[in-house]
């Protein structure tokens, strides 16, 4: 079982954190669809003998697309590719996009499972990251959607400059009041050259504090497992059964296919990126040529990745894997570099594998820096 991600390079406008690729120019809009069409059929051989599991539209933002024209793109996936039975189709969305007669549409549509960019109930914060929709749209949308889809995720950011922790509580209860199966939930990151980064810079807007958005992090912990979320990701909390498959696949190391500009791909040996420009990218697919770059994964790759995911998640990092897949040596030395971070309760082992603990989740990513080994 695999996943095919196509994504959706167009928003309405910029947020103020996101250095994703997108475009906030529709003009050639219906040419970047036509490419994508035909890169789907393309790199048909790719998967040919793996069954599609999960189908997931990413962005920029995939709800600016019309159902006439996800269709197009889940029929050209159903012709030259097989696909399970019951797959997982997720739609990206922001809330602004998702009036009642769009969220019928989408109901009547192969799409199964909404994505929604909520990232916070706050109209200061909304305000803050530059999000297109406002409070009110959000609350309408989620409480249209619940009455027509089963399978909703929200995002919610954290640690968000002037953001207290109890307004931050109170974003985790106004979301928990949907009854909402599925959340993902990040820190506020200041990524390079964002307009983010230069008011910060500037002053206009204070800077992240990593100390607060730890604690925010917890407090979101505690307050999701009280409400039977399961946290089986760093960043995901899920209702039994409503774990992202999509997601899960990745953290598993199961191959994917990433379609359209600056998608990336995986068939656990390589993995392969495309241009992250949309005129290069159309240009090139209607030539008839791949427009990616691939980078050929060594044995240290791979065990770093391996690491990498395996900690952010329920399942760990298994030492038997570890030995059997990259050898004993690799598994001595993972041993040998977590010792530090077991004995700061940290990490912990049970049943053969290597976990965090509470304590450690929220540096989990920097922990497994510690545990790569370096290409020599």
């Amino acid at each position: 079982m695999s996943g095919i991600y196509i994504h959706i390079p167009f928003c309405k406008q910029a947020c103020h954190y996101c250095d994703f690729h997108f475009s906030t120019s529709l003009k050639k809009k219906d040419e970047l669809i036509q490419a994508l069409a035909k890169e789907l059929e393309m790199r048909k051989d790719e998967f040919q003998n793996i069954i599609v599991d999960t189908i997931y539209f990413g962005g920029g933002t995939p709800s600016l697309l019309s159902t006439e024209e996800l269709q197009l793109l889940i029929s050209t996936i159903y012709t030259h590719y097989k696909v399970s039975e019951t797959p997982e189709i997720t739609l990206e969305a922001n809330p602004d996009d998702l009036s009642e007669e769009q969220i019928i549409k989408l109901s009547k549509s192969p799409v199964n499972r909404l994505s929604i960019g909520i990232q916070s109930f706050l109209e200061d914060d909304l305000k803050l990251m530059n999000r297109a929709h406002n409070v009110n749209e959000a609350k309408e949308c989620l409480s249209v959607a619940i009455r027509y889809f089963d399978n909703i995720s929200i995002d919610l950011i954290y640690g968000i400059p002037g953001a207290t922790n109890d307004q931050w509580r109170e974003n985790i209860e106004t979301a928990l009041s949907y009854n909402i199966p599925h959340i993902s939930s990040y820190a506020l990151t200041v990524e390079p050259k964002t307009a983010l980064a230069h008011f910060i810079k500037k002053g206009v807007i204070e800077n992240v504090d990593d100390d607060i958005a730890q604690q925010q992090f917890h407090i979101l912990i505690d307050a999701l497992e009280a409400h039977d979320f399961v946290h089986y990701e760093l960043s995901n909390f899920g209702k039994e059964g409503y774990f992202s498959r999509n997601n899960s696949a990745y953290w598993q190391g199961k191959p994917y296919l990433g379609i359209g500009p600056s998608a990336h791909s995986f068939n656990g040996n390589n993995r392969s990126w495309n241009v992250s420009n949309n005129s290069k990218y159309s240009n090139a697919i209607s030539s008839g040529s791949l427009p990616m770059e691939t980078e050929t994964l060594t044995v240290t790759d791979k065990y770093n990745e391996y690491v990498m995911t395996g900690l952010r998640t329920v399942w760990g990092v298994s030492l038997e894997k570890v030995a059997k897949d990259y050898g004993k040596t690799f598994k001595n030395y993972l041993l040998q570099q977590a010792q530090p971070f077991i004995n700061q309760h940290l990490l912990y082992i049970d049943d053969e594998k290597l976990l965090v603990t509470k304590k450690g989740k929220f540096l989990s990513d920097g922990i497994a820096s510690d545990l790569f080994k370096i290409n020599v």
